[in-house]
């Protein structure tokens, strides 16, 4: 199994389980629209004994606006 560790964004630093065939972009629903993230340098850890392959993605845009305050109970 491999894991997409995630920079950037609403999801900085979260780690999520990565699906066989992604390539260069990860892309993740959120709320009403969806995040997109781009792999940034190459896998860590692809030997067979040294934990799972570990790739880097980089936040750079979202499908909607994102709003931390939805109600406007920030004013």
């Amino acid at each position: 199994m491999a894991i997409a560790r995630l920079s950037g964004g609403p999801l900085d630093g979260q780690i999520i389980p990565l699906e066989p065939g992604v390539t260069d972009s990860l892309i993740v629903p959120y709320g009403e629209g969806q995040l997109i993230y781009r792999r940034r340098g190459e896998d860590e850890h692809t030997g067979a004994h040294d934990g799972p392959t570990e790739a880097h993605f980089i936040y750079v845009e979202a499908t909607e606006d994102i709003d931390p305050d939805p109600d406007g109970r920030d004013e």
